[in-house]
């Protein structure tokens, strides 16, 4: 009786090793599989370098003519005609003559207001033509490509007619008028941007809207710009530069200081004997200071503007 009662207890020994073992070898390969299965591991420091060696010399790039022109604004004649990189001393009158010599505050203002009014004007234009191609399906699928194909026409083309419609309104000569027609000119920009904006909202939100009695007119107003905030801004900003660095519009349609803008006012110091490097530097560098600020502070909305707008 007690052999019988022993062999039963190692035969129930045994069963429990048979079950126990399988497992233990089955969590051992699990255990191996997950080790082999781990994420890769990080990149080796000279890939790392690389890459920062790639960066610093694209950052190098980008930033060599500004450097090369503070460099000449700070310049005396005699180290702007000679081959020295560096100037001998720092020639601080090259600041004090283009202020005093060149009303650079009236150029820097009427920039500044002719950019304004063309990003009224282009937004004005572009939010109800995205509304009507993108939510209403209005236009066919080639409109966007026409009104893009007007901006990819040379502005030359246009000049002969379009001095002749702005001196006909009565805007020759005039801030209004510069960042009227710099609004109309930039406004396929504005639409081609702004398409995947205005795309990109689902249309069962134009349903519901539909439903709660909104008309077209509240549902952009109520629905669609609040959700289209982020491109709008980044639109307005990407308008804004390209209006602000213009030079041939407002060298055509301008004529006086009070309506200038400085790309015209920097042009304007190449005299007939003597060409003042270092106060067109200078006055160069009174107005790239205000644009840089301006990128740098609404950079977050800028690229996420257009990191949202390119997502379908």
């Amino acid at each position: 009786m007690s052999l019988m009662l022993r062999a039963s207890d190692r035969l129930e020994e045994s069963a429990t090793e048979t079950l126990i073992v399988p497992s233990a070898r089955r969590r051992g390969r699990s255990k191996v599989r997950t080790s082999s299965t781990s994420r890769p591991g990080r990149p080796s420091a000279l890939v790392t370098a690389v890459k920062w060696v790639v960066i610093a010399v694209a950052i190098t790039l980008a930033l060599l003519p500004v450097l090369y022109m503070v460099g000449m604004s700070f310049k005396s004649p005699d180290d702007i005609l000679s081959t020295r990189i560096l100037p001998s001393r720092l020639a601080f009158e090259n600041w004090t003559a283009a202020f005093e010599n060149w009303p650079i505050l009236t150029y820097l203002r009427n920039s500044f207001g002719a950019a304004i009014i063309a990003v009224l004007v282009s937004l004005l234009v572009s939010i109800p033509a995205n509304y009507a191609m993108a939510r209403l399906r209005a236009g066919g699928k080639q409109t966007l490509g026409l009104i893009v194909s007007a901006y990819v026409a040379p502005p030359v083309v246009a000049i002969i007619p379009l001095f002749v419609l702005v001196r006909t309104a009565g805007l020759m000569d005039s801030v209004l008028g510069l960042g009227i027609v710099e609004g109309l000119l930039l406004t396929p920009v504005a639409v081609w941007l702004l398409d995947g904006f205005f795309r990109a909202i689902p249309f069962e939100i134009d349903e519901a809207a539909q439903i709660d009695g909104c008309g077209p007119l509240r549902t952009l107003w109520a629905v669609i710009l609040p959700l289209t905030a982020p491109g709008i801004v980044a639109v307005s900003i990407i308008v804004f530069i390209l209006a602000y660095n213009d030079f041939l519009i407002p060298l055509l349609l301008t004529q006086s200081v009070d309506s200038q803008t400085l790309p015209v006012g920097i042009a304007l110091m190449q005299g007939g004997r003597e060409v003042m490097f270092g106060q067109m530097a200078a006055a160069s560098l009174s107005g790239l200071i205000p644009i840089y600020l301006l990128a740098l502070f609404l950079q977050k909305w800028l690229v996420g503007g257009l990191t949202q707008g390119s997502v379908k």
